[in-house]
């Protein structure tokens, strides 16, 4: 796997709306909520560009950038697409599933610890209604889900990343690669994608030259509970990790348990909701290692009986003082 090193890359805001399901649950500090899911608009579609819209709109009044790198869990990328059509800004659509926000971010930290430019945002959202009419069943549809699945959190959220010092320095980075465990239902997802976490976790681990002891903790993805606890064992089993109590997954604290989320939240939006609401806001926090999870199926191959592919990248932050 192929990890980069950054001398000159700070987060230096972002901004967050999430809808009242989120708002009842563990992460606080939240910049906006909504009142409801359709946020005034007539479906979750444009619900949901609107939500985008709204980050980006309060981002630019502190912020210059000239590029836009972002994705979401619409096919063709197409919520994002609309939205950006609406701001004169050049554009890198990216798609990770539920990873795509640190992708984002390991672009971003490249092209300007090169130089080439000095600013960028990064940008992800995700939808309950609009992704489980996508990628399962319409929630009106009234399936039941299964114990072992998570739900996808409503949520977008922007994060500035620049040359200009701040108090959150990007210090690292590792690309990870498509793992696949021969697992199909596309239910488990935390099952999916907790190989490919602990994959990038020990080769970031070997190829940085850290250990566990050089962070205050380990963020992981959407994996959920159950998937943490895979994760977990995979570390113990196939790489020789067996301290569990740095790690923590996003996913699995954002609801309370008596909401009643099964295994916790997923979507692209999980990882930033947690790392800039929760984590980099907590005093104790120094040095934190972050891995972003994908599931990278959609509806046809899964009903073709094929097994899922998934994907893990790794960031690493400095809180400084």
């Amino acid at each position: 796997m192929v990890t980069l090193k950054y001398s000159n890359v700070y987060l230096n805001d972002w901004f967050s709306i999430a809808s009242p399901d989120e708002e009842k649950g563990n992460i606080k500090n939240v910049n906006l909520y909504m009142k409801d899911y359709y946020y005034g608009e007539k479906t979750a579609e444009e619900a949901e560009i609107k939500m985008q819209k709204t980050v980006l709109n309060h981002l630019l009044q502190k912020y210059s950038f000239p590029l836009v790198i972002g994705g979401d869990l619409s096919n063709q990328l197409a919520t994002m697409n609309t939205t950006l059509k609406c701001f004169d800004k050049s554009f890198l659509g990216i798609y990770n599933a539920c990873s795509t926000f640190i992708e984002g971010m390991i672009i971003a930290s490249q092209y300007i610890d090169a130089k080439s430019i000095d600013t960028a945002c990064v940008l992800t959202s995700s939808h309950i209604l609009a992704s489980e009419r996508q990628f399962r069943f319409p929630n009106e549809y009234g399936s039941l889900k299964s114990c072992y699945t998570t739900v996808t959190i409503t949520a977008a959220v922007g994060g500035v990343l620049s040359n200009q010092a701040s108090k959150y320095k990007v210090v690292s980075s590792t690309i990870g690669n498509v793992v696949d465990y021969g697992v199909k239902d596309v239910n488990n997802i935390g099952a999916i994608m907790a190989p490919a976490a602990a994959k990038v976790f020990y080769e970031h681990m070997k190829n940085s030259g850290k250990t566990l002891d050089d962070y205050d903790f380990v963020l992981t993805g959407d994996l959920g509970r159950l998937g943490l606890e895979l994760f977990l064992h995979l570390l113990k089993t196939e790489y020789g990790i067996h301290e569990e109590e740095k790690f923590m997954d996003a996913g699995a604290s954002i609801y309370k348990e008596n909401q009643k989320k099964l295994q916790g939240g997923s979507g692209p939006s999980v990882i930033p909701f947690v790392l800039f609401n929760k984590v980099l806001t907590s005093k104790k926090v120094k040095k934190v290692l972050v891995i972003g999870t994908g599931a990278l199926h959609n509806p046809t191959l899964v009903n073709q009986k094929k097994s899922i592919p998934a994907i893990a990248h790794a960031i690493e932050i400095e809180v400084l003082k």
